[in-house]
């Protein structure tokens, strides 16, 4: 067996060679296996218009680490992958190909032949983003690859659809939607972001009928509206116009009668207390013309264009009408003041353009029976999430839900399975497709509009296994056992998936749902095109590998909260990946004659030492993965494998590695370092798992892959605290040693004596008989061991680390006249540097023009000097006492 590496590690190389590898030999890939414990997940299925951003990355990853971990547990492990249809976002994009390279538009080509140029843009573009997954190292069973308009899903989707409208949970019906007038579509609610923006509060006079002189003034953020108010309302207990309920008002500009109504919705400290209502383009005033029978006057068109109905702003763009009208009041008399006013506007998620409140026939699910067995699952913990604060979240959407439009006047997606006879005006809803009228015998045509993207979204967990059969894998792998999402879609996707899941499969379709935050930049703004603050995932891949990425992303994050990304952060996590390869490169270097059969000498304090701690951070890597306490996992493998393996248990047994005349103790040392690094190795495979797989083959091992590898379990027979007691003694006193040479400046080769004063027999037993440690670590030529009681030392440096008096003797060790004048120096330079800075921060127009965070920036270093100076004065007056 080849037990060396390369000189350098190169992540590329590496990285390429082994995934096609565990591709080729089908590692990632479950059979259904009835007996054995199953764990499943399905990816939250990214858009095929996506590329990779950091936030797949991080959710991704997430997802990959708990499926490797799972999978080396020995579960039948499932990570189903696939992709969404993204119904508005790719019709848009593809839409936008057609008019730069062929400057057509998609009603040139009718819907049947822009259908199938969307298909061949899916085929061409759509696998992008799952290819970008496996530079991540995204271990997915890509042999059961899906799409949500996939003969299955699309099978599924159709059979929801059909069974609710048959339970009465499907409804068509004239209600006011959010609609875009860019995308031509109706939206729901939670596709509608909402940005608070500065706008202006335009307080209009309505003059009331037959009294002259007598005016009701309202206020509105919407004056383009006022041409469709049908009334204006007043809360019933407000004083100031109880005398007015009842009367009728004249509609500026346009002169039509409106009745004033009394209505508690009503807020009496809102503007002016009365409010106008406009029915068809407002919802809580198409609620309120509801209640009072109001009529409905459709001012502004689904183009955002005005229309008849507003006279003579007839075909003028909204805004455009909104400037000429109030113009127009202002002139006529009835605009009374404008004042400045922050309010919240809604847009459209896609494309960003203001959404228009608009009445028109769409279809909609009846939300209510939903939503409450989604709601009991959550409260009786048959779902959890992770952290548990997102409960608030889930629970209070779904306690206040509104029905769901689900039809959208797109082309791309899955066109709703109903049917309209123009000769008897039925409606047919079928599981399968419709060509006559079963009741006249008449031609029909299927409904336009297709369904929201997250209706087949809402699927995805059973739809992907095979549902609406009654398959294996349903039965091994549904509850899926963790949905690992962003806080962001917890109410587009998350609710819908519980309230779906418990519709279809009378189960919950995953135990746990684990939130993660937003990767944000390193100011803690959200990456935007806008912004141009992005960072492509594909581009850190690329320098510095996806081990580095994957473990940069995962540290230093907590469950639920963003995260801000710092390139310092990317290069410490890279600075770890070369820490393991040279680690890695010198274990194998030193295994020559390595035989694990040979006969050993006992083991030192050392590997007790490192034996205990590896078993305790297996317990607790372990149990912070249960947790989902990810990056808490990560970090204590970091401290293992760098600070204790690497900079402590190495350098302890190299005394013993390069002794080839002691071959007992040699073998001891080799077997130690083998055995600890491959079970290092093995914890870290989720996390880093390219540069493990490449190390694990160099050492020696038993199997195939590292991908395959059984989970490491703490031996308890190896857990010693005594020897981590000891040993964390003996570094605390090297430590100490360390600390005092660097303050003396000793030349790194230059040893010195030391003298350590204890308080027990114990004590002085353990530092004699370990002596050698503090030897080599400590740079420590000749070692004391006395009482506490005994005489202290002149002219010699001092600290104590628990409890151990170490005192390193000044002669011999530094030319204090020499140091001294290296110091007066050094002081006298830094004199300088505090009058310069502190002559800045005392002149006045510094201060006055200069940015906060460059004052701040100078009083930080002022403080930093003068902490140094104090110091620098320390040391010299020490080094005066010694003379």
């Amino acid at each position: 067996m080849d037990k060396t590496i390369s000189t350098v590690y190169d992540p590329k190389q590496v990285e390429e060679k082994w995934y096609k590898e565990w591709e080729a030999r089908g590692y990632f890939h479950a059979e259904v296996k009835p007996d054995d414990p199953a764990f499943s997940i399905v990816i939250p299925p990214p858009n095929v218009t996506g590329q990779l951003h950091m936030g797949h990355a991080l959710d991704n990853t997430l997802q990959d680490i708990l499926i490797r971990w799972r999978r080396m547990q020995g579960y039948n492990t499932l990570w189903m992958p696939g992709s969404d249809h993204a119904g508005i976002a790719t019709q848009i994009k593809v839409e936008e190909n057609l008019k730069n390279e062929e400057n057509i538009t998609r009603y040139d080509l009718g819907r049947e032949k822009f259908i199938e140029r969307v298909w061949e843009w899916k085929e061409q573009y759509g696998s992008r983003i799952l290819n970008q997954l496996k530079r991540l190292g995204a271990s997915c069973d890509w042999q059961r690859e899906r799409f949500t308009m996939d003969e299955g899903c699309s099978k599924a989707v159709r059979e929801v659809f059909v069974s609710l409208y048959e339970q009465g949970l499907i409804y068509q019906g004239s209600r006011i939607t959010n609609w875009c007038v860019r995308c031509h579509t109706a939206l729901s609610d939670i596709e509608v972001e909402h940005e608070d923006q500065p706008g202006k509060l335009w307080h209009v006079r309505y003059p009331v009928v037959g009294e002259d002189g007598i005016y009701l003034t309202v206020a509105t953020t919407r004056p383009e509206t006022i041409l469709g108010d049908t009334g204006v309302a007043v809360h019933p207990e407000d004083e100031r116009y109880k005398h007015l309920i009842g009367k009728e008002l004249l509609l500026p500009i346009v002169g039509r009668k409106i009745p004033v109504i009394a209505d508690s919705y009503v807020d009496p400290a809102f503007g002016t207390g009365a409010v106008k209502v406009t029915p068809a383009h407002d919802p809580n005033d198409f609620e309120m013309g509801v209640r009072h029978d109001l009529p409905h006057v459709v001012v502004i068109g689904m183009d955002g264009n005005m229309l008849p109905e507003a006279g003579k702003y007839e075909g003028m763009d909204r805004y455009a009408c909104r400037k000429v009208l109030v113009a127009d009041l202002e002139e006529a008399g009835y605009l009374v003041k404008v004042e400045e006013h922050q309010h919240s506007v809604g847009h459209c998620q896609r494309c960003h353009t203001v959404v228009e409140p608009l009445v028109s026939k769409q279809w909609f699910v009846k939300m209510a029976p939903l939503a409450k067995p989604a709601l009991d699952v959550v409260n009786d913990g048959r779902v959890q999430f992770v952290p548990e604060r997102f409960t608030k979240t889930y629970t209070n959407w779904l306690e206040n839900i509104r029905d769901w439009c689900i039809s959208r006047q797109i082309w791309w997606g899955h066109q709703i399975p109903a049917w309209y006879c123009d000769d008897c005006g039925e409606t047919i809803v079928s599981r399968t497709d419709v060509t006559v009228c079963p009741k006249c015998g008449g031609a029909v045509r299927q409904d336009e509009d297709v369904l929201d993207t997250w209706f087949s979204s809402g699927l995805w967990p059973f739809s992907t296994m095979g549902w609406p059969e009654d398959t294996a894998e349903l039965r091994q792998f549904y509850p899926t056992s963790v949905l690992v999402t962003g806080y962001d879609i917890i109410f587009f996707w998350v609710a819908r998936m519980i309230m779906l899941g418990m519709a279809f499969r009378q189960e919950v379709p995953f135990r746990h749902v684990f939130i993660h935050g937003l990767v944000r930049d390193s100011q803690g703004r959200k990456m935007s095109k806008s912004l141009g603050n992005g960072i492509d995932p594909l581009e850190v891949i690329e320098q510095y590998g996806a081990d580095t990425l994957r473990f940069m992303l995962i540290t230093g994050n907590t469950p639920g909260n963003d995260m801000r990304f710092y390139w310092e952060r990317v290069e410490s996590s890279r600075n770890f990946a070369n820490k393991i390869w040279n680690a890695s490169r010198f274990v194998m270097m030193n295994l020559d004659g390595y035989d694990a059969a040979a006969p050993k000498a006992p083991y030192t304090l050392a590997d007790e030492w490192i034996l205990s701690r590896l078993q305790q951070t297996v317990r607790d890597v372990t149990n912070m993965l249960e947790n989902y306490e990810l990056g808490e996992a990560g970090r204590l493998l970091y401290e293992f494998i760098w600070n204790e393996f690497c900079d402590w248990y190495i350098e302890l047994a190299k005394a013993r590695l390069y002794n080839h005349e002691a071959a007992e103790a040699r073998a001891t040392a080799q077997s130690v370092l083998c055995s600890v690094l491959e079970a290092a190795m093995r914890l870290l495979h989720p996390f880093m798992p390219f540069i493990t797989e490449e190390i694990w083959q160099c050492l020696p091992h038993d199997g195939a892959t590292i991908v395959l590898k059984t989970w490491p379990k703490a031996d308890e027979a190896l857990l010693n605290p005594a020897a981590e007691s000891q040993m964390n003694l003996m570094m605390d006193v090297i430590k100490a040693i360390r600390n005092m040479r660097a303050e003396l400046n000793v030349p790194p080769g230059k040893k010195s004596p030391a003298l350590l004063q204890v308080a027990t027999d114990e004590l002085a037993a353990l530092f004699d008989n370990n002596s050698g440690y503090l030897r080599t670590l400590g740079a420590v030529d000749n070692l004391t061991i006395g009482r506490l009681d005994d005489a202290k030392p002149e002219h010699a440096m001092t600290a104590v680390a628990s409890g151990v008096e170490i005192y390193l003797p000044i002669g011999g060790l530094i030319d204090v006249p020499k140091e001294t004048q290296r110091l007066q120096k050094e002081l006298d330079s830094l004199d300088k540097e505090i009058a310069r800075v502190e002559g800045k921060l005392s002149n006045a127009g510094f201060l006055a023009k200069a940015p906060n965070d460059v004052v701040e920036k100078e009083q930080a270093k002022a403080a930093e000097y003068r902490e140094k100076r104090q110091s620098i004065q320390e040391r010299i007056a020490y080094l005066a006492s010694l003379v």
